[in-house]
Formats: C-alpha cells, sequence, structure tokens
C-alpha cells in the first residue's frame, strides 16, 4: 500500500469514527401525520429528533449554541413553512448553571407542506431536507443528516398515522393567548410581565425568541388570585429600539402538564403591570430591578393615601440611594469640590447653595415629569433612563463629561466664560452654577436604578399626573437632600475641611471617576451605532479633547488678547469638528446589510445564482476601514447592490478565528484587507487589490 493509500485509510477512519458520535447522540428522521397526500392540501411533517441521555438540542433562540435548521428539496410547485417550535425547557450544566433553551429526549419540529393541486395521482412523492443541529452534553458536536419522506398521492381523505398523530399532540405547541390579559412593562434594566385570566401557573419562565430578555438571569414569580407576574432581565446585548415583548410564557398546569402561551404584546408606558408596582407587595429581585404583584389592573384615578405616602418614601429612599450610584457620584464630585472650596465663608451663602443646587435637581425633574407625561398623553412608550435609548444624548453627555474631566486635571479653568456653571461659586454667577450642577446630577442620575427606586418609578409612570409629579419631586429631594442638609445645619458646615494646598490634588482626583463615566458612556454607544459608528465617536472625542487644551493653553491668565482671540477660535473651529465627526448619524436608506461570513453561506448563495461580495476585514485594520468608508460611502455601489441584490458577507478577523485564517491561506493570503467577488457567470471568484475605490468594485461584478 502507498504512502497517499495509507493516508487515505487512515484519514477515512479518523472521519468514520468521528461521525459515529454524531449519528449515535441524536437520530434524525422525518415523518407525516398522515399517511398520503392530497393534491393542493397542506400536510403536517415533522423532523424527529431521538436523544439519547444527557444530550440536548437547541429552541429558535438558544442562549448559546444555535438552532435546529432544515434546508428543502422539494418536487416542483410545493411550499414549506417555518418550523413550529414546541415549548422549550430551560438546559442547565452539571454545575446548575443555565447554559440554553432546548430540548431533550424525543422532540418533534412541525412544519406545514403545501403540495400544488396538480400533483399526480396514483403516484408516490418524496420529499427531503438537510437537517442540522447543534448537540450537547459535556461538550457539543455538529449534527446533520439527510431526510426523506416518501408518500403516496391519492384524492380520498388522507388517513392519519396512528403512530406520529399523538405523538405531535403530545407536544407542547404554544398556544395564543387569546382571552388572557397580557401587559409588559420596561422600566430601567427589567421587563415586568403581567398575565391573568384563569388558574395559576406552576414554574412559569419566559423565553425570548429575539434575545431581548437575558436567558440565563433568575426571573422573579408572584401568583396572586390568578394573575402572574414576572419581572424578566433585559440582556446586555438588547436593542434599545426594541418596542415589544416576543416569546413563550412556559408553565406547569393544575393537571400537571407542561405548556407554553405565546406572548406578543408591546411594551406599555404604564398600565396594568406598572400600576401592579404602585399596589402590591414587591419582592426584591435578583440584580437590581424590583418585582411587584398586583390584584387589580391599573387605574387612571390614582391611588389610595396610604399607598401614596408609601410610593412617596418609596421615592425619597431611592433618590437618596442614587447618591451611592456609580453614574451619579462622579458629578456630584464636582459639588464637593465646590462646597469645600467654599468652607471658609459666611453661613448664609453656603445655605443659598444649597438651596440652589436643590432647586435645579427639583426643576430637572419636573421638567422630565413633564416631558414624560406629555409624551405618554400622546401614546409614545417611555421608560425610566429613555434619554440613554439616544445615540446623540448618550454622545453629547459624553461630552460634556469629557469637558468636566478637563476641567478637574487642570486642562483649562472651567470658568464663567466657558460654560458658567460650576465654579466661581461665592458670585451671583455661582449660584446659578450650583443650579446647573444639580441640573446635571439629574441628567445622569435618571439612568440608574436602586432598590425601593423601581415601583416608585413604575408607579409615577402610571399615575396621574398631579400624582406623578410628587412622585418626581420625592425623588429629587432623595437626591439633593445630603447638599441641603450640609449647607443648612452649621455644625456639618465646620466639618468640612479648611482649603489648603491638598484642594488641587483632590480636585484632580475627582476627574478620574468622570473619565470612567466616559468610559461607561461609550460603551453604551457601542450597543447603539455601527462599528464605524463607535470609532467615529470616538476619534469626534479626541478632536473635542484638542479643543478644550487648546483653548485652556491660550487663554490662560497672562496670555495677549491676541493669542487668547486665536487660541478661542481655534477651539471652536476643533470643538465643531469634533462634534460633527462624532455625531451619531442614522442608518441612511439603503446602507449596506452585512452577514457573516462562511463557506456553507458562500455555497448557498451560489446555489440562489446571486452575486456576492466578500469582505475580509478586521476593527485594526486602517485599510479596511478606509475602504468601507469609500466604496460603500458611494451611492453608485450602494445603489448597484441593490439593484442587483448583490448579497455582502464579511469575514471578521479582528479576533482569531481559524475558519477564516484557512479561507485566506487557501488564497496564499495572511493578511487583511482581502474583498472577493463572486459573479454567477462565472466558476471561480474575482480577487480584488486591497485599496479599492467604487469603479474597481464595481468592475468586478461585469461579466
Amino acid at each position: 500500500m502507498s504512502l497517499v493509500q495509507k493516508v487515505g485509510a487512515v484519514a477515512t477512519a479518523i472521519l468514520l469514527f468521528a461521525s459515529f458520535p454524531a449519528r449515535a447522540q441524536v437520530q434524525a428522521s422525518l415523518v407525516a401525520a398522515d399517511r398520503s397526500v392530497q393534491p393542493g392540501h397542506s400536510l403536517t411533517v415533522a423532523l424527529r429528533l431521538d436523544q439519547q441521555p444527557t444530550w440536548h438540542t437547541y429552541w429558535i433562540s438558544a442562549g448559546t449554541g444555535y438552532p435546529t435548521s432544515l434546508k428543502w428539496d422539494l418536487p416542483t410547485g410545493w411550499v414549506a413553512g417555518n418550523i413550529q417550535w414546541p415549548t422549550p425547557g430551560i438546559i442547565e450544566n452539571e454545575q446548575g448553571d443555565v447554559t440554553g433553551n432546548g430540548y431533550t429526549g424525543v422532540v418533534y419540529l412541525p412544519v406545514t407542506l403545501t403540495p400544488p393541486a396538480a400533483d399526480k395521482l396514483g403516484g408516490r412523492v418524496t420529499v427531503k431536507a438537510l437537517a442540522k443541529w447543534l448537540m450537547c452534553a459535556q461538550k457539543c458536536i455538529p449534527g446533520q443528516a439527510n431526510v426523506t419522506l416518501t408518500l403516496p398521492v391519492s384524492l380520498g381523505t388522507p388517513q392519519p398515522d396512528e403512530a406520529v398523530r399523538p405523538e405531535l399532540a403530545r407536544m407542547p405547541m404554544p398556544q395564543p393567548a387569546t382571552g388572557w390579559k397580557v401587559a409588559a412593562v420596561r422600566h430601567g434594566k427589567n421587563v415586568t410581565l403581567q398575565v391573568g385570566g384563569a388558574g395559576t401557573f406552576e414554574s412559569p419562565h419566559f423565553f425570548s425568541e429575539d434575545g431581548f430578555i437575558q436567558y440565563d438571569q433568575p426571573q422573579t414569580a408572584l401568583n396572586s388570585d390568578g394573575s402572574l407576574t414576572l419581572t424578566l432581565p433585559i440582556s446586555e446585548d438588547a436593542e434599545a429600539a426594541t418596542s415589544k415583548l416576543i416569546g413563550v410564557m412556559a408553565y406547569t398546569d393544575k393537571q400537571g402538564l407542561y405548556r407554553g402561551l405565546q406572548i406578543d404584546v408591546p411594551f406599555e408606558s404604564g398600565g396594568t403591570a406598572a400600576s401592579a408596582a404602585a399596589k402590591g407587595p414587591t419582592a426584591i429581585a435578583s440584580g437590581s430591578g424590583v418585582n411587584s404583584a398586583s390584584t387589580n389592573s391599573g387605574s387612571s384615578s390614582g391611588i389610595t393615601i396610604a399607598g401614596l405616602f408609601a410610593t412617596l418614601l418609596s421615592a425619597l429612599l431611592g433618590g437618596l440611594i442614587l447618591n451611592l450610584m456609580p453614574c451619579v457620584f462622579p458629578v456630584l464630585g464636582i459639588k464637593i469640590v465646590g462646597f469645600v472650596n467654599q468652607s471658609g465663608n459666611e453661613r448664609r451663602k453656603v445655605t443659598l447653595h444649597g438651596v440652589a443646587f436643590t432647586l435645579g435637581v427639583l426643576v430637572s425633574f419636573w421638567a422630565l415629569a413633564g416631558v414624560l407625561a406629555v409624551l405618554r398623553a400622546g401614546g409614545a412608550q417611555l421608560g425610566w433612563g429613555f434619554q440613554l435609548q439616544s445615540p446623540a444624548f448618550v454622545f453629547s453627555l459624553a461630552v460634556v463629561m469629557l469637558i468636566f474631566a478637563l476641567s478637574l486635571s487642570g486642562v483649562f479653568e472651567f470658568g464663567l466664560s466657558a460654560m458658567g456653571i460650576g465654579s466661581k461659586l461665592q458670585t451671583k454667577d455661582g449660584y446659578a452654577g450650583t443650579f446647573f450642577t444639580g441640573v446635571l446630577a439629574t441628567v445622569v442620575a435618571t439612568p440608574c436604578s436602586a432598590p425601593f427606586l423601581a415601583p416608585a418609578l413604575g408607579a409615577a409612570l402610571a399615575l396621574p399626573t398631579a400624582q406623578s409629579f410628587l412622585v418626581f419631586s420625592a425623588i429629587g429631594i432623595g437626591l439633593s437632600s445630603p447638599y441641603l442638609l450640609l449647607s443648612i445645619l452649621p455644625k456639618a458646615v465646620k466639618w468640612l475641611p479648611r482649603p489648603g494646598r491638598w484642594m488641587e490634588t483632590f480636585k484632580q482626583l475627582m476627574a478620574f471617576p468622570l473619565y470612567a463615566t466616559v468610559g461607561y458612556l461609550v460603551w453604551v454607544l457601542d450597543g447603539q451605532v455601527r462599528e464605524t459608528g463607535l470609532l467615529m465617536a470616538l476619534l469626534g472625542l479626541t478632536v473635542v479633547a484638542m479643543a478644550i487644551w487648546l483653548y485652556g493653553r491660550y487663554t490662560s491668565p497672562g496670555m495677549s488678547p491676541r493669542h487668547s482671540r486665536l487660541g478661542l477660535a481655534g477651539a471652536l473651529v476643533l470643538l465643531v469638528l469634533g462634534l460633527q465627526l462624532g455625531w451619531p448619524r442614522a442608518a441612511a436608506a439603503g446602507d449596506v446589510t452585512w452577514e457573516p461570513w462562511s463557506m456553507e453561506r458562500v455555497q448557498q448563495l451560489r446555489g440562489e445564482n446571486r452575486p456576492i461580495y466578500v469582505d475580509f476585514t478586521a476593527r485594526w485594520c486602517a485599510t479596511c476601514q478606509a475602504n468601507k468608508k469609500l466604496v460603500f460611502g458611494s451611492d453608485e455601489v450602494k445603489r448597484y447592490f441593490r439593484t442587483r441584490n448583490v448579497a455582502t458577507l464579511r469575514a471578521d478577523w479582528t479576533n482569531s478565528d481559524p475558519r477564516i485564517t484557512a479561507e485566506l491561506a487557501k488564497w496564499n493570503r495572511s493578511a487583511v484587507p482581502f474583498n472577493l467577488a463572486y459573479v454567477p457567470s462565472q466558476s471561480e471568484p474575482k480577487v480584488l487589490p486591497e485599496v479599492l475605490t467604487p469603479s474597481i468594485v464595481l468592475r468586478a461584478f461585469e461579466p
């Protein structure tokens, strides 16, 4: 036997051995509910997965892993529907950690097939599909199988398959929520789902179809008089613009049967679930959210005096605790510096600064309550911290925080001519500065959550306008009370340290929490903009920092008027350029949408006879970013790709990926950028040069 034959034999043995577990752990077959096909009438078939003990496959929203898929090969004229997913279960590892959503044992995944009305009678028809799944136990193995089903075609009433029909009937298929009272309210980092209608729900659990709810975090449930309230943690990767809750609520009924209820409900800004938080007993859930149960639905008439008092107390405590939240403390550090600077002044001025700060907080909360009331009256679905759902607001807030931080670091003096807030607190303008410091504290405090605050906010978003303003006022008083008390109590003011050289060190030290806040806001922005949008925001913040440096460098005391004017003009130009460069922009109509690259996807698209553009790229590749900016910023390229239905695939090599490395090696490449253009009429793709222009890309698709 030659060396090549030996290597081939060994490779064959390895492949056979490697494929054996895939066949052994999950057996796949195609079954039908009926024994024959009737032309023009739908037929229910199902992919049957027989899974060995301890092994599982995944639901449509897997958590980890990926769902089972079917690629059909049907006779001409036949149409296949989507997989109808049974109610999933929670998948846990040996340590008890939740790892996903899926199925164990034997599971049937039904699909509706519709044959054409003109199918020949008396014959037989064969349907085929390629089934792919991921099976996991202590390890995960991709599996696949070609499944077929052959049935006779006749005009008579199809006879049910007595072995398959009962099995399909036993599958816990999710049922519509018709006749049930369902409401969902989004508040902070949680969603409150309330379901009422009949009976009790044992061991309820919500499975999010779009991944909006974090799959591996605990869910708090409260049953009360046939009404179920679930507190669901929102995923860190959730889309901010998500407007409704979609998924399946699984539960066990009184007979011990596992069931599922289809949930597809828009988020409410108030209503049943929100007012429940104001009325019912509360239970602290895992994380920072608060879950509430209610025996009654929301009412526009408000709540009882006792209930309102409890809500106001909760709001006051929540506002007080907000002072300890990491997104509030950095800004309030500016206020602490102000109190330290004026510790030697008369008590009356100190007290007035405390009152001004409190008014700034209260006016801001009243303004926010008014905006929420107006938008709620117009039908908008808003929750607490909604302003951070706006990329433009997040970027603007990051710019403000960066300017404050640079001022504390000594890059420039934060004086009246620059912003008019936060310094020279002994003057009349200083009271205005203190007022706007309270405004800024409110701006950054609103996205935070704290114990006792969530039910108060739920009530404020559901109560009548007057009572809602009272709740927001209580939150504001809680937030500002430490500083107000510090300013009006003489003994407390005397406890403040005397001014000295240490103050400059302390001021500069307080800049670092602000830099951390800028980092946090950039992280928030990362989930709201496209890849290039984040890069532009970072570059924009850099230019803004340069503008502030230029202002501080050339407008410092001792500079000539000419230098000061030039420094101010240059700083304004750079500031405008930085804001324009980093400002988040909505995706333009016709922008290219990228899919993840894989050779399987390439083959599938080639089978559909579609032109394909593949971009091998990485975030750390500057040439790659320049190519994308130049080529896909061209309206001509976007129009061509849209009208010619060009599929765009991205092979992201930012992190090591053996598949991408192997594909690059196949083309004798070891670096990016690398771009391929697949033309349907040609068997091999065209390799594009490293530096691209719109004309180069368009010429690549010419036959």
